[in-house]
Order: structure tokens, then sequence, then C-alpha cells
């Protein structure tokens, strides 16, 4: 029998000697490349997924899209709720950010340009669905994270130069 057969750690030491493998391994995993990665790419999905419901062709907003801002949609601001002013144009922007935004994060071109975008669409969004304050507040953390520490290396602009977080 060798000597490091049959060695059994007492029960805080299985637990003590598991955590330190777990970290270790998310360590390994974990990397800032694909953190940065997986953040563009998860806050891209909801956006692009309601702004391709917003458009019946190239830059043709549905009557649905407009409508939302005519009639269901108002500003829950002091004294209000208000309607939106000029829906049609806050329709047409709301339509352009949220396919724009997306992409550019998914590319990791313009990202921080497009996180600072996404930023303002949550504002507004939540001063229109202030209920909704725990999935904006997710949003609105991972733009903060992305325009702060920038795309990753995994990124177009990564290539063109931008290869550290803003100081």
């Amino acid at each position: 029998m060798s000597d490091q057969q049959d060695v059994r750690l007492p029960f805080p030491g299985i637990v003590i000697s598991t955590i330190g493998t777990a970290k270790r391994l998310i360590q390994r995993l974990a990397q800032p490349w694909l953190v940065q990665l997986v953040l563009r790419l998860a806050l891209a999905v909801p956006f692009w997924k309601s702004g391709i419901l917003k458009w019946h062709g190239f830059l043709q907003l549905n009557d649905t899209a407009i409508d939302l801002f005519t009639e269901e949609f108002k500003l829950h601001l002091p004294g209000g709720p208000y309607p939106f002013p000029h829906p049609a144009v806050f329709a047409f922007l709301s339509g352009c950010g949220e396919v724009t935004f997306p992409v550019l994060l998914v590319l990791g071109f313009g990202t921080r340009f497009a996180a600072a975008g996404i930023i303002l669409m949550t504002c507004i969004i939540e001063l229109t669905v202030p209920d909704g304050w725990p999935i904006h507040l997710t949003w609105f953390a991972m733009a903060l994270g992305i325009a702060a520490w920038g795309p990753g290396a995994v990124s177009i602009d990564y290539m063109l130069g931008d290869k550290s977080p803003r100081s």
C-alpha cells in the first residue's frame, strides 16, 4: 500500500478542498475576454428581439410599432403619465437603436458607443415601463460594464486598437 492511497480528509477538509478546486476551475474559465464577449452577446439578445419586431421592411416600421408609441407607451414622469411626443419619431429611433446597437455589440465594433446607446434606451424604457426595473437595472449594469471595461479581445475594436479598459 502506498502512502497516498487511503488518505482521507476530515469533512471540513473535503469541503475546503472542493471549494478550492471549484475556485481554480472558475478562474480558468472566466477569462476577461470570455466574460466581455458573453456580456456583449447577452445584452444584444433582448434588444435585437424587440427591434426586429418593429420593422416591416428596410426602414419601414410596422403599424404596431407606431401604435405602441401612440396608444400604449406613456412616459411616467411626475404629474403623468404623459404621451410620447412625436410617437412615430420615437418608434423609428427605438427600432433603429434596437437593431443597430445589438449588431455593434455582437461584432465588438463601436462597442462603447453601442453600450452608451443601450444605457440611454434603458433609461427611456424605465420611464415607459417603471415596473420592469429589475430587468432594466440588469441591462443598465451590463451596458455600464461594457462601456467601462471595453469590448474585450474578441472584437473588431480590439483589432483596431482598443486594447485596454478605461482608467
